[in-house]
C-alpha cells in the first residue's frame, strides 16, 4: 500500500494502556513457549484425540487386529513349545508331529493376515487424521489477522504446517503402530513368562529399572534437542522464503552470495541441532540394548542349567526364551519408538502454538447483522489506531470522515499521513484503540469481519495475483461467477485485448504470482476481479499505478463507469486520477486537514494547493 505498514517489533505499551493485538499474540507465543520448555511428557499428542475420535470406525479396526497380530505373535512361541515338548517326549508319533507343525503354520498365517490388515487399518487412519490436521491448521491460520504474522514468519508457519505435521504423519502412520504392538507383546509376554517360569521372571523383572531408567534419562534431553532441532530447521526455510520472495531484489543488488551464506548458515545450525539430538538418541539406544540383552542372556543361561537339572521342561525353557526375546525385542523397540513420539510431541507443540493463536479482530459472540439492501455509508468517529509495534506513533489521530452513499472519495496527502490505514480499518484487519468505525450505521466491532469485508472490493497498490489460469483469478473475486460475468469485467477493466493475444486466451497458465504477465496486466487483472465482485463499496488504492498513460486513461474511464453507484474510496499520490472525485479529503499525519472539490482546495492554498504545485508543474 502506499505508506509502510506495521513493524515486526512488539512493544510493552499501547495507546491508552490497552494491549494490542500484537502484544497479545506475543505473550500467547512467549507463553507457549515457556509451556513448551517446562513440558516433560507427550502430552501435546493429546491434541489428536478429536481427530481420531471423527473416525473412530477405522481406529477401532486397527486396535482390533493391533491385538490380534499381538496376540499370535505371543502364540508363536506356545506353538513352538508344542513342538519341542512332543519332540523330547517318549513314544514320538510322526503323525503327531506333523499336527504340530500344522498349529504353528495356522498361528503364522493368523499372524499374517492380522499383520497386513493391521498395516492397513491403522495406515490409513494415520493418514486420514494427518490429512484432517493439515487442513484444520491451515484453515485456522487463515483466519489470523496481520497482528499475529509480526511475530511468526511466512517461513516458520509453512515449515510448521509442512515439516512438523510430516512428523506427525510418521508417528500415526508407523510409529504408533510400533509403539502398541510392542507394548501389547510386552505386557502380554510378561504375564506368560509368570505362567511358564515365576522364579525366572523375577529375575527378568529384577533388570528393568536398569532398562527404564535410560529411557527417562535420555528421552527427556531427546524432547527438548528434538523442539530446538525442529525450531532451527523453521528458521532456516523463513530465510529461505524471504530471499525467494524477493529474489529479484537479491539479484539486482548482487547479494545472492549473502542471502545463500544466510541461508547456509540457518541450514548449519539446524544440523547441528539435529546432531546432538542424533547423540543423544544413539546413546539412548545403545544402553538400552545392551541392558536388555545382557539381562536376557543371564537369565537364559540361569534357565539352561534349570532344564539340565529337570526343574523345567525343554520345551517350556524354549517358549521362555522366545517370550524373553520377544519382551526383549519389544522393549528395545519402544526405546527406538520412544524418540519417534518425542520427536512428534515437539511436532505437535509447535502446531499447538499455531492452533492456540487467536486473531486479535474476531467476530463478537454476537454479532449484528449489516442492513440489507446495503446502502454504502461509511463513517469514522473520533478514531485513533497505531499499529502493533508502533503504539507511541498513531497512524490516525482522532480521525473522523463521514461518506454518503454512493460518494465518490478521494484521499490524498504525504506518505505516512494515513489512507491506508483508513482501508485497514474498514476491512476489518485491526480495531482502533479509540473511536469507532461504521458501516451502514453499524460499528464494526460489533459487526463480523467476513459480512463487512463482503460488502468491500479492494484494489491494492500491488495486488497479488495467483498461479492458475487468468479466469480463475478473475473469478477470486466472485467463486460463483459465470464465465459471461467474468467476460464482462474482464472487458470493463481493459484486459480483453492482451488476453485474447495469449495462447489460451483466459485459459492460460500465468505462472506463480502471475509472473508471465507485466505490472499492468497483473494490475488489470486485479481491477477485473474486484468489479466482478459486485460489492457496494470500492477501495482503490493507487489502482492505475503499474499503467501507462494511455492504459491509465482507459482503466481510469472503466473505473468511472464501475463506480457509478458505487461508494468509493480513492486512495491517489497522482492527483490526476482523482479530479473528478466528488470530494477530496486531505491527510497529514493521520488527521483530515481539508476536504473539497479540487478547485476548492487549490483556491486555500493550503496543502494540497502544494502537493497539486508539485505535481503539475512537473508534468
Amino acid at each position: 500500500m502506499s505508506e509502510s505498514g506495521p513493524q515486526a517489533g512488539i512493544e510493552s505499551a499501547s495507546v491508552e494502556g490497552r494491549p494490542s493485538a500484537g502484544q497479545a499474540l506475543a505473550q500467547s507465543v512467549a507463553d507457549a513457549k515457556a509451556k513448551r520448555g517446562r513440558s516433560r511428557n507427550v502430552g501435546a499428542l493429546r491434541r489428536l484425540g478429536p481427530f481420531l475420535a471423527a473416525h473412530w470406525g477405522r481406529a477401532g479396526a486397527a486396535l482390533f487386529f493391533l491385538l490380534l497380530s499381538s496376540s499370535a505373535t505371543l502364540a508363536i512361541s506356545w506353538a513352538v513349545r508344542q513342538v519341542v515338548d512332543h519332540l523330547t517326549a517318549k513314544g514320538l508319533d510322526p503323525a503327531s508331529v506333523d499336527q504340530r507343525f500344522l498349529l504353528v503354520g495356522a498361528v503364522a498365517a493368523t499372524l499374517a493376515i492380522a499383520t497386513a490388515l493391521r498395516f492397513y487399518f491403522v495406515t490409513s487412519t494415520g493418514e486420514r487424521v494427518v490429512a484432517d490436521l493439515r487442513k484444520a491448521v491451515y484453515r485456522h491460520i487463515l483466519t489470523l489477522d496481520p497482528s499475529f504474522f509480526l511475530g511468526t514468519r511466512t517461513g516458520e508457519v509453512l515449515s510448521r504446517l509442512t515439516t512438523d505435521v510430516a512428523i506427525v504423519e510418521n508417528l500415526l502412520a508407523t510409529s504408533v503402530s510400533v509403539a502398541l504392538r510392542n507394548t501389547l507383546i510386552l505386557v502380554g509376554a510378561l504375564i506368560w513368562l509368570v505362567f511358564v517360569s515365576p522364579k525366572l521372571t523375577g529375575l527378568v523383572l529384577l533388570t528393568f529399572p536398569f532398562v527404564i531408567a535410560p529411557l527417562f534419562i535420555f528421552g527427556r534431553r531427546v524432547r527438548r534437542l528434538t523442539t530446538n532441532a525442529q525450531d532451527r530447521f523453521a528458521d532456516a526455510v523463513g530465510s529461505a522464503g524471504e530471499s525467494l520472495d524477493a529474489l529479484e531484489t537479491v539479484q539486482a543488488f548482487g547479494r545472492e552470495d549473502a542471502a545463500a551464506d544466510r541461508f547456509g548458515g540457518a541450514v548449519e545450525n539446524a544440523f547441528q541441532a539435529q546432531m546432538r539430538r542424533i547423540t543423544t538418541r544413539a546413546m539412548m539406544t545403545a544402553a538400552v540394548i545392551v541392558l536388555v540383552f545382557g539381562g536376557v542372556v543371564g537369565v537364559f543361561w540361569l534357565g539352561v542349567h534349570a532344564g539340565l537339572r529337570g526343574e523345567i521342561s525343554w520345551g517350556a525353557l524354549f517358549q521362555f526364551a522366545f517370550l524373553s526375546v520377544m519382551a526383549a525385542s519389544s522393549v528395545g523397540a519402544l526405546g527406538e519408538t520412544w524418540g519417534e513420539v518425542q520427536k512428534a510431541a515437539g511436532a505437535m507443540d509447535r502446531i499447538g502454538e499455531l492452533l492456540d493463536a487467536r486473531p486479535g479482530v474476531a467476530p463478537p459472540a454476537d454479532p449484528i447483522a449489516l442492513p440489507r439492501p446495503p446502502r454504502g455509508e461509511l463513517a469514522f468517529e473520533g478514531v485513533t489506531f497505531a499499529y502493533p509495534g508502533r503504539p507511541d506513533l498513531p497512524a490516525l489521530k482522532a480521525f473522523s470522515l463521514a461518506v454518503r452513499p454512493g460518494e465518490r472519495v478521494a484521499l490524498v496527502g504525504p506518505s505516512g499521513s494515513g489512507k491506508s490505514t483508513v482501508f485497514r480499518l474498514l476491512l476489518r484487519f485491526y480495531d482502533p484503540q479509540a473511536g469507532r468505525v461504521m458501516v451502514d450505521g453499524v460499528n464494526l466491532t460489533d459487526a463480523d469481519p467476513r459480512d463487512v469485508r463482503a460488502r468491500m472490493a479492494l484494489v491494492a497498490q500491488e495486488s497479488p495475483l495467483f498461479s492458475g489460469t487468468a479466469a480463475e483469478n478473475v473469478r477470486f473475486g466472485r467463486g460463483g461467477a459465470s464465465d459471461l460475468e467474468v467476460a464482462g469485467a474482464i472487458r470493463a477493466a481493459q484486459a480483453e485485448g492482451f488476453l485474447s493475444a495469449l495462447p489460451d486466451g483466459t485459459a492460460t497458465q500465468v505462472g506463480d504470482r502471475a509472473r508471465a504477465l507485466s505490472g499492468g496486466q497483473r494490475q488489470r487483472l486485479a481491477i477485473a476481479r474486484a468489479l466482478i465482485r459486485e460489492a457496494p463499496i470500492l477501495l482503490l488504492d493507487e489502482a492505475t499505478s503499474a499503467l501507462d498513460a494511455e492504459n491509465e486513461h482507459l482503466v481510469q474511464r472503466a473505473l468511472d463507469e464501475a463506480m457509478k453507484g458505487h461508494t468509493t474510496l480513492v486512495i491517489a499520490h497522482r492527483l490526476a486520477t482523482v479530479l473528478k472525485a466528488d470530494r477530496i479529503v486531505v491527510m497529514d499525519e493521520g488527521r483530515v486537514v481539508e476536504e473539497g472539490t479540487h478547485h476548492e482546495l487549490v483556491a486555500r492554498n493550503g496543502l494540497y494547493a502544494r502537493l497539486a504545485a508539485l505535481q503539475f508543474e512537473a508534468a
